[in-house]
């Protein structure tokens, strides 16, 4: 069951190795937002279909100060194929480990097959991080199916950054 990481919660250090060399760190370091998605992997047609679509409004996220990073439990070469299947230019870490996904309170789910993956991996999860590094918004799923839909997060997002919009969820 997963630990809560709540709204109004710092987001936690986490450091993964990022594709293409170096690490990510998803809290980020300071300074205007960031938004971080956890996808399930290389095998989900979901995810990849999911990132096209980010693909095509990065930029939107960009001019609203969001910088947008993703991370997986995938190794290296799934989350290479990942980004080569879905054309993202999204930062893509991999390797999260149960701990870490412990940690960011996400479901986390077993292969059904060999085939599907090799390793228990994240079930979907999105967190939005203000210039503080609150968690300002967070969605959580526990199957691939429910996931924000990107065109209503950026309205959302331009509300609360126009409107000095408290952090929602909190009571």
């Amino acid at each position: 069951m997963p630990t809560a990481l709540t709204a109004g919660s710092s987001f936690p250090s986490i450091t993964v190795p990022k594709v293409g060399g170096g690490t990510l760190d998803l809290a980020g370091s300071g300074g205007d937002w960031r938004m971080v998605i956890v996808y399930r992997g290389k095998h989900c047609p979901l995810c990849v279909k999911y990132f096209r679509q980010l693909e095509d409004m990065k930029d939107r996220f960009t001019e609203l100060g969001v910088e947008v990073v993703a991370v997986s439990a995938d190794p290296e070469g799934k989350a290479s194929a990942f980004i080569e299947e879905s054309g993202t230019s999204v930062p893509i870490g991999y390797d999260l480990t149960l701990d870490q996904m412990a940690e960011l309170g996400l479901y986390i789910s077993d292969p059904r097959s060999p085939e599907e993956t090799d390793r228990p991996f994240a079930e979907p999860g999105l967190f939005v991080l203000n210039s503080e590094g609150k968690v300002q918004i967070l969605d959580i799923s526990n199957a691939p199916f429910a996931r924000p839909d990107l065109n209503v997060l950026i309205g959302g997002i331009t509300f609360v950054r126009g409107n000095d919009y408290p952090i929602r969820g909190m009571h």
